[in-house]
């Protein structure tokens, strides 16, 4: 198994455990980090992102399969099956992620996601009429940038 490949199976095992710590090591300092929901996240505050989510995912179920790497690009299925805490509904999501590697370490992380299924799954009916629409999708990430921010300000003396 080529390093990088590890490296992506270390980073998916701690987020298994909800070992933000862990997964932490596995990033670069200058770390970018982008999904639907996250876009445009650089360093502390992807490893937040991480570690934000580890925290409030009690019943956070993660799944890893075709992690292929090299010394510079990587990629890897893998998905997530938690209770969405806002609605309290399950949601069954399917990611696609690609890394690029720099000194032993992820550098860039996307992951690529249905948007419009994870809003089906997570918000219910509204998801089902409403989540394809590019306003709600803005809101949806607003949302969610403040709950990062309110995170991370609330942390800011926490190790």
């Amino acid at each position: 198994m080529h390093p990088n490949e590890e490296l992506i199976q270390k980073f998916y095992t701690c987020f298994g455990k909800r070992d933000a710590r862990g997964m932490a090591e596995c990033y670069h300092e200058e770390a970018e980090f982008s999904d639907p929901v996250f876009p445009g996240l650089k360093g502390t505050r992807a490893k937040a992102m991480w570690r934000m989510l580890c925290e409030r995912g009690k019943d956070l179920e993660i799944t890893v399969t075709g992690i292929h790497a090299d010394e510079q690009n990587g990629k890897a299925h893998w998905e997530a099956k938690y209770t969405f805490s806002q609605t309290g509904r399950k949601v069954h999501n399917q990611i696609d992620a690609s890394f690029r590697f720099a000194r032993g370490k992820i550098i860039a992380h996307l992951d690529a996601f249905d948007f419009w299924k994870w809003t089906r799954m997570a918000l219910g009916i509204k998801g089902v009429l409403f989540g394809w629409m590019p306003s709600v999708q803005a809101r949806i990430r607003s949302e969610a940038g403040k709950s990062l921010e309110a995170f991370i300000n609330k942390n800011a003396n926490r190790g």
